[in-house]
């Protein structure tokens, strides 16, 4: 394996890391954190980074805690001497936050990028941004992947001849499109209404699902009210089965029993966010292969762009 790579991991995100380290062919880095008694923590690294590129797996779900370590280890590394840092984040957090939808907010995604810069990177690597603009927000290079490199494969098994995309919202049209272009098969959208945050008000389904395999896609799935919503909709409009792809498996709040009681055939994620309970309906597809490959190419120079399939 080539010399001078150093790849560690953040505690909201070890066994992702072993994985890609597994796969890569290194060992995963030694980092303590010391944790002081009114909840302060100070992460280390255990061996030297001196002249390395080093690579700090950290998904930035809630805690923000997950945000600050990887804050902490990127400024450690800096002060370190590392040759070169990369924020490897497969999970990017408060990307909800792209931009002002009502007046008196915060940009949150791009004040994670500004804090993430001024730490000290030279790269960022991610997946499924919900907002891809947000590459923009970064004056490093982003390399944004798309879970649909590993979802075409197992979509693939459910095309049967009577398959449509769909999409749970009007923002995930595009997404869903591509899909649908891709795989060459017909789309159904789903419009919603909300009052608040979280809270589906009013569904519609708009496209003809009568006799169908609905494939839904989405970038995440967070209480699965949306989700739940329009699988329980379209079994209403004569689906014959619903299956749901989503990238982040937020899975918050109700979100386990909404699956567990909709009409959801099978929920399918990836482990960019670790799932937090068992269940009948999830099933996990692993996303350590991709990034160890893609690391492997960075750091021998080589092209990534057979790996941008674009949802």
């Amino acid at each position: 394996m080539s010399v001078g790579v150093k790849i560690f991991a953040g505690q909201a995100s070890k066994v992702l890391a072993q994985q890609i380290a597994d796969a890569y062919g290194v060992s995963l880095g030694d980092v303590t954190t010391t944790v002081f008694s009114d909840g302060e923590f100070s992460p280390s690294f255990e061996e030297t980074v001196r002249g390395q590129d080093v690579f700090i797996i950290q998904s930035t779900m809630p805690p923000t805690d997950n945000l600050f370590e990887l804050l902490l280890m990127v400024d450690a590394a800096k002060r370190a001497s590392a040759r070169k840092i990369i924020a490897v984040i497969p999970y990017f957090g408060f990307a909800r936050q792209d931009r002002k939808d009502k007046p008196r907010v915060a940009i949150g995604a791009k004040l994670v990028a500004n804090m993430l810069m001024a730490a000290g990177i030279d790269r960022i690597m991610t997946m499924d941004l919900h907002a891809d603009q947000i590459q923009g927000f970064f004056e490093v290079p982003v390399d944004h992947l798309y879970g649909s490199t590993i979802f075409y494969p197992e979509i693939d098994k459910f095309n049967t001849g009577n398959l449509i995309m769909a999409a749970p919202d009007a923002g995930g049209a595009k997404r869903a499109n591509s899909y649908a272009k891709r795989l060459d098969v017909g789309l159904a959208i789903c419009h919603k209404q909300r009052k608040k945050a979280n809270e589906v008000a009013e569904m519609t389904v708009i496209g003809d699902v009568a006799g169908k395999d609905v494939i839904l896609v989405d970038d995440m799935c967070d209480t699965a009210g949306t989700l739940t919503k329009a699988a329980d909709l379209f079994m209403e409009k004569g689906a014959n089965s619903v299956r749901a792809f989503c990238t982040h498996a937020v899975l918050s709040g109700p979100a386990y029993e909404r699956i567990s009681e909709s009409k959801i055939t099978e929920l399918i994620v990836t482990d960019t966010i670790p799932v937090k309970q068992k269940h009948d309906k999830i099933r996990v597809l692993s996303v350590a292969d991709l990034f160890a490959d893609v690391i492997k190419r960075m750091v021998n120079n080589q092209s990534i762009s057979s790996h941008f399939i674009i949802s």
